[in-house]
């Protein structure tokens, strides 16, 4: 591979190629959006009309996403258009580098809805039919490369990809496949309805991701707009609005602020930048348009069969509610992936389980040796670590050798894996707090973002122990976790244990001893430290963050007063929120917090919460709330003001203002 796609900080690093200068004419001038904490416009069609004007004042950009903008020019008929960034797409996919499956879903809807186009010439649909007659779909087809195929993103995006291809070219052989596209729409319908039904009852395992939910939402849309099957169609329609409710239940004035299953650093640090913020700012009419790495919303703007229901757009606009509470579980334990209709042996099957990211756990590894052998993955790039031990794993699976490896090292080689997850959100006026509740204690992480407190865009609060001082995971310092700690949240307040190994991995071989938190000084209105908690406010909302042991500032860098380092491989951390309405000043709430009790043990704690009463919580044990236990497991689907749907449950019944819907899969 002449490209390390695997290692990335963020999706906006992979770029096109060669795409040439723009043509006289081309607006290469960006005219800078602003974030509109309030629905800027009323309508929802107002608001597509908005974001149509934005993307036609804004150049196009060499991010594989960027060339999206073209297509708003080409249904506008306002040229001129980039073709350099068009033919470079086609390039990108026809060199199969990592994420060609992103960029097709902008060729395929060129190809479906702007065919006939006069901005469109015949050069470029000619150029377009070739490589989508020539792509890889999936795995099983011949060739070698580095692409990603299996999360639960690339699932729905490669499947998408591949029965709109053969629904385009039916009775045309692929020539990478040798299959007609009759064929290829049977086998990627397979894959589609099963990603559905996963979906439907026990939601994403990359949960609320502010970068991978821009990515299913754009292959939803081509289905919902160009699939011919009613069945295809009706189901992505019901996915698209599970999606939008999650967005609405765990947001805050458009910022996408909650706990991640998939996030990058820079994300996590500034609203204003993640990947859904366009889409949030046309949907909900509060954001900004930033055009940092997004498809979604250009897509959403150009459909011509999807409109978001209104009473999910409300939901997301009931900001002045003094509190709402959500609860939510998603995903499902691998260990029970019968029970879902997934098997450990054969390799459909095991594709479907490393879009949990189980590659080695012990319930998939044998079967992930025979994918390695089946789809020649030895030299894909994503998989490098297991190169050296090809034949130790190859003869160990006929020995059960394998299982014993997994089982022995799963805290560290599962680190990718993201199973059943509870998520707590809690949000006011004037702040949010989200946490993903005793999730995988002292495993390993990849790009789980655990919890985060919000009080605005870039005013934001999150602790992680660092894999390293790198900028990709596992080796982040803020890009994931070296080792997950044991949260719990109730209301406003969250505390984070974490016990951190002495010895180290196979993945990672050496564990920092420390943990931090980001907490960037000048983007709150006033800091205040007082005995041993870091006290903060932005605007009405209040934030006091609390460490065991003794913190110190990062003094130099670029993470000067931002970083809060705290030596050890053991420590508590609390944070509770406030706002003004609750204790009418901020010297209050600092008075407050910093003189509530705090009883510490080796690896738990008391805290006597100004608002929440007696919290006792550690590494063992339950969660108590005065005396009383609070549970951890076993959310429903949803528990929140709008909804009240059990986990596996066959109807989702959303209300809110005397609107409702009733998301029903089967019928």
């Amino acid at each position: 591979m002449s490209e390390d796609f695997f290692k990335t900080t963020s999706v906006n690093d992979f770029k096109l190629k060669n795409i040439g200068h723009p043509p006289a004419g081309y607006n290469v001038q960006k005219t800078q959006d602003i974030y509109s904490k309030e629905p800027f416009k009323q309508k929802y069609s107002e608001r597509k009309q908005a974001f149509i004007s934005h993307c036609l004042q804004n150049p196009g950009s060499d991010a594989i996403k960027g060339y999206f903008y073209e297509l708003v020019r080409i249904s506008e008929i306002r040229g001129p258009i980039w073709l350099g960034l068009l033919e470079s797409a086609l390039s990108y996919i026809d060199s199969r580098f990592d994420c060609s499956d992103f960029v097709l879903l902008g060729i395929m809807r060129l190809c479906y809805q702007f065919s006939k186009n006069p901005l469109v010439t015949p050069d470029l649909l000619k150029n377009a039919k070739k490589t989508i007659l020539s792509f890889k779909y999936w795995p099983d087809e011949p060739g070698t490369d580095s692409m990603c195929y299996w999360t639960e993103n690339h699932h729905i995006m490669f499947a998408s990809n591949e029965y709109l291809a053969g629904q385009l070219y039916p009775n045309e052989f692929f020539s990478n496949s040798k299959m007609t596209g009759k064929e290829k729409m049977v086998k990627a319908r397979k894959r589609i309805l099963k990603w559905f039904e996963l979906r439907f009852y026990t939601g994403f395992n990359e949960w609320l991701s502010n970068i991978y939910y821009d990515e299913d939402m754009t292959a939803l849309l081509n289905l919902i707009d160009f699939c011919e099957d009613e069945e295809i169609v009706r189901k992505a329609k019901i996915i698209m609005d599970l999606m939008l409710f999650d967005m609405a239940l765990n947001s805050y004035y458009g910022q996408f602020v909650s706990t991640h299953g998939r996030c990058y650093a820079a994300e996590k640090k500034n609203a204003l930048v993640e990947s859904t913020i366009d889409t949030m700012k046309l949907v909900f009419g509060m954001g900004i348009f930033a055009n940092k790495d997004n498809m979604s919303a250009v897509t959403l703007a150009l459909s011509e069969k999807y409109t978001p229901p209104e009473v999910i757009m409300d939901i997301a606009q009931d900001i002045s509610r003094a509190e709402m509470e959500n609860r939510q579980r998603v995903s499902i334990n691998i260990r029970e992936a019968r029970r879902w209709g997934i098997n450990y042996k054969d390799v459909d099957n095991g594709l479907i389980l490393l879009s949990f990211e189980s590659y080695v756990h012990p319930k998939t590894i044998n079967v992930m040796v025979k994918m390695l052998d089946r789809f020649r993955w030895w030299d894909n790039e994503f998989f490098q670590e297991f190169k050296p031990f090809k034949h130790v794993l190859q003869i160990g699976r006929y020995f059960g050798l394998t299982k014993a490896l997994a089982h022995m090292f799963k805290k560290d080689l599962t680190r990718n894996t993201r199973e059943e997850n509870n998520i707590y959100t809690y949000r006011t006026p004037d702040y949010m707090l989200s946490s993903s509740q005793d999730y995988r204690k002292g495993y390993g992480g990849d790009q789980q973002h655990i919890w985060q407190a919000s009080l605005g865009p870039e005013a934001v609060c999150f602790t992680t122990h660092p894999g390293g001082f790198g900028n990709t995971s596992p080796e982040g310092y803020w890009l994931g976790s070296g080792y997950l700690p044991r949260v719990a949240q109730v209301k406003n307040v969250l505390i984070a244990v974490y016990k951190i190994p002495r010895m180290g991995g196979i993945l990672l071989s050496k564990n920092l001893r420390f943990t931090h938190a980001w907490f960037p000084k000048s983007k709150f209105d006033e800091v205040i430290e007082k005995n041993g908690w870091v006290c903060a406010r932005y605007q009405d909302g209040f934030l006091a963050l609390f460490s065991q042991n003794t913190y110190q500032w990062q003094v130099e860098g670029e993470e000067k007063d931002k970083d809060l380092i705290v030596d050890g491989r053991q420590n508590i951390w609390i944070i509770e929120l406030g706002r003004k309405d609750q204790y009418q000043s901020f010297s209050n709430f600092v008075d407050s917090v910093t003189t509530s009790k705090l009883i510490f043990g080796k690896l738990s704690v008391q805290y006597t919460s100004p608002s929440q009463g007696l919290l006792e919580f550690g590494w063992k044990g339950d969660l108590k709330q005065n005396g009383q236990n609070v549970s951890l497991k076993n959310y429903p689907r949803y528990e929140n003001p709008y909804s009240h749907t059990s986990f596996g449950a066959k109807k989702v019944h959303i209300e809110h203002s005397e609107q409702h819907l009733d998301l029903e899969f089967e019928k």
